[in-house]
């Protein structure tokens, strides 16, 4: 990975524990509009995608009779109930986003929106280190393509090849190699076969400490 110039980090999976708590708060939608065995949804296949992703695959299969945007609403506001209470930033995240960003600029590239981003950065006061936040609101394609990568380097003033990447789903690894930048994989969410694709993976903090320092 070295020499590099910025981390690029995303959010769900990376910096919070929070695939879990997003499943939940989509299955507690599906319950409030009677879809809770019927839903259709295979929630692996969705990590790194954004909930935009989710729902319109939904309303394509059901029709249901709230909107899009309703629906967004809805599922948003359970999921920072759910934040608020369980608080599941990965324990060793402060400690390596600050030792990162004493040493180069690093950014957050995220697929959730921005009102869910600010929400995880505030549980940690991990705001303050990140000289870029980029969400999925923000560019016209989601991941797999590389826009919110790019972005996230076009903020920071960096050549892409010059970034290293954090993720941990398929579609993050895709993205970030779509946009010519090393990948490192974190094992949180998929297992390590199916990062294969990054240039390190990892199932630690640790090691992606010694690999980056």
């Amino acid at each position: 990975m070295k020499p590099y110039t910025a981390v690029i980090f995303d959010m769900d999976g990376v910096i919070v524990d929070s695939e879990p708590l997003h499943e939940r708060a989509f299955l507690d939608t599906f319950a409030r509009i009677g879809r809770a065995h019927d839903h259709g949804i295979h929630f692996p296949d969705y990590y790194g995608r954004s909930d935009l992703v989710v729902w319109r695959d939904f309303v394509a299969a059901h029709q249901p009779p709230q909107s899009l945007a309703e629906l967004s609403r809805m599922k948003q506001e359970r999921f920072l109930e759910l934040l608020r209470v369980e608080q599941p930033v990965f324990p060793a995240i402060p400690a390596l986003v600050r030792t990162l960003a004493s040493r180069g600029p690093i950014a957050l590239a995220s697929g959730s929106n921005h009102a869910v981003i600010r929400a995880v950065l505030d549980l940690s006061d991990l705001r303050r280190h990140f000289r870029a936040v980029v969400s999925a609101d923000d560019v016209a394609r989601g991941k797999p393509a590389p826009d919110i990568f790019l972005r996230a380097a076009e903020l920071l003033g960096v050549p892409p090849q010059e970034c290293v990447v954090i993720e941990d789903s398929v579609a993050g690894v895709a993205a970030g190699r779509a946009a010519g930048m090393k990948v490192i994989g974190i094992t949180n969410s998929v297992s390590a076969s199916q990062l294969r694709e990054a240039h390190a993976t990892l199932a630690d903090y640790a090691a992606i400490q010694a690999l980056l320092i």
